[in-house]
């Protein structure tokens, strides 16, 4: 197939300095498939909210947060209490903070209301789970906050403009492309233009120019919904629910795998460190977990399995990557991830793929500032149709600078367990009873549905292991 032509929503200028996280560098050409503008910039957008102390974006008022319509003001709400809604917003007489059973309220999800108008991030500071006391001051759920209902960042900068419906077909084009150009380009260490990317570069911040829309502190979650197939919509509004009523699981909380998607997260990661040789990437990542991703230029993939393969039919939770040379821009592939979830997100599937370029930005002379990763993701099994995520990688240190701290490798260390369903910590030296978990059937559901969601009624789940 051919992408689409779809009409650049701006038009680009030479970088002159670091770019706004939500931009993409100038490539001289129009490409089949990268390097488009996207529709809107969460840099121009305050958050949905509400948010606590350790909201991260901007309120109406710009700045740290704004003060008209429910301000920030006395603990920082940024939203509106229950009994002081704005004008002309009506509640619904059922939402998901007084909901019994969600799973029987899917007719209301495409309304905002039902979620009080609350960014997916919201969520999880309705419990105070990032920093206490949370949101709900009287630990009655039904009194949980509400975000702004005329505040959300646009469906169409979150899609992909590209109009290809696999990663498959979104890199063949561009390799295509790619050769039409003269490419794809083969280097030995004597003539490597990427070696200036070998270096650290800035962690995700709070910082304007560092914030992309899968922080979800922009977006209303219905918005989000809208992006998903019906059962990965119900996951995620059972990851909502549970948040704000105080029984959110993390992986973090037990040691559990990180998960691709976590690696955009804005808690997931510190500095990035980049090895660059001309026939293999690394970035390496972490907080929690390590966060290691392998780039094999110019290698295939195997095609007789149900996904792109490099080594064996085992989902990995990075996935494996390959990937070429267009001049100093290295565009990839990754497939055979591991499903899994993240919180405030969605859950993605075995089936998810990226395409990923890593643009170099750089100033009017010319000097390399950081890279540009524009990421692609496609999953026919979570997702209705491709999005994408774009941001910016600030080089801020050399190897061979004296100040610069060593890469931390993290060992997680389990000292808290689910009890009841709740996480707790455990003391060394205490014996308890302990279900070890399938980490390949959702082991949060099963948590959820054993412990908080007596008497709903859950959708049938398919049994992965039966031949009819």
């Amino acid at each position: 197939m051919t992408a689409r032509t779809t009409p650049w929503a701006v038009a680009i200028l030479v970088i002159a300095m670091p770019t706004a996280a939500q931009q993409v560098p100038d490539i001289g050409f129009e490409s089949v498939g990268r390097s488009r503008p996207l529709a809107a910039s969460v840099s121009d957008q305050p958050v949905v909210g509400p948010e606590g102390a350790f909201g991260l974006g901007r309120g109406r008022g710009g700045g740290g947060g704004g003060a008209a319509g429910g301000g920030r003001g006395a603990g920082g709400l940024n939203g509106f209490r229950p009994d002081e809604l704005p004008e002309g917003i009506e509640p619904l007489p059922i939402d998901l903070f007084t909901s019994t059973d969600f799973y029987q309220d899917s007719e209301l999800w495409t309304d905002q209301r039902y979620f009080r108008c609350n960014s997916p991030y919201a969520t999880e500071v309705q419990r105070g789970i990032l920093v206490p006391p949370g949101l709900i001051t009287t630990g009655n759920t039904a009194d949980g906050p509400w975000g702004h209902c005329d505040i959300d960042y646009p469906k169409e900068a979150i899609v992909s403009p590209y109009g290809f419906d696999t990663a498959q077909e979104h890199y063949e084009a561009l390799l295509a492309e790619t050769t039409r150009r003269g490419g794809p380009n083969r280097y030995t260490f004597q003539d490597f233009p990427a070696a200036e990317w070998n270096g650290v570069f800035q962690r995700p911040t709070a910082a304007r120019d560092q914030q992309t829309w899968y922080w979800l502190q922009h977006s209303q979650i219905s918005t989000v919904l809208s992006l998903l197939t019906p059962e990965y919509q119900t996951r995620m509004v059972q990851e909502a629910y549970h948040q704000v009523r105080g029984n959110a699981i993390w992986p973090s909380n037990y040691c559990w795998p990180e998960g691709f998607m976590r690696r955009y997260y804005p808690y997931s990661v510190w500095e990035h460190y980049v090895i660059a040789t001309p026939d293999l990437v690394q970035v390496m990542a972490g907080v929690a977990r390590n966060f290691i991703t392998n780039i094999y230029v110019g290698r295939e993939f195997k095609m007789d399995g149900p996904v792109p393969y490099l080594s064996e039919q085992v989902a990995r939770w990075y996935g494996e990557s390959i990937g070429f040379w267009d001049g100093d821009v290295l565009i990839t592939w990754t497939s055979n991830i591991q499903g899994w979830k993240a919180h405030s997100a969605f859950d993605f599937s075995n089936m998810l793929q990226t395409i990923e370029i890593y643009t170099p930005n750089r100033n009017a002379a010319g000097e390399f500032l950081g890279l540009n990763h524009e990421t692609i993701l496609y999953d026919s099994e979570a997702l209705v149709e491709p999005i994408r995520i774009v941001r910016n990688l600030d080089k801020i240190n050399d190897y061979t600078d004296a100040d610069e701290t060593p890469y931390v490798f993290i060992e997680c260390v389990q000292t808290i367990f689910p009890i009841e369903g709740s996480p707790t910590p455990i003391q060394p030296g205490s014996v308890i009873e302990y279900e070890v978990p399938d980490m390949y059937q959702r082991p949060w559901n099963k948590i959820w549905r054993e412990n908080f969601e007596q008497g709903m009624s859950p959708p049938e789940e398919e049994d992965v292991f039966s031949f009819e």
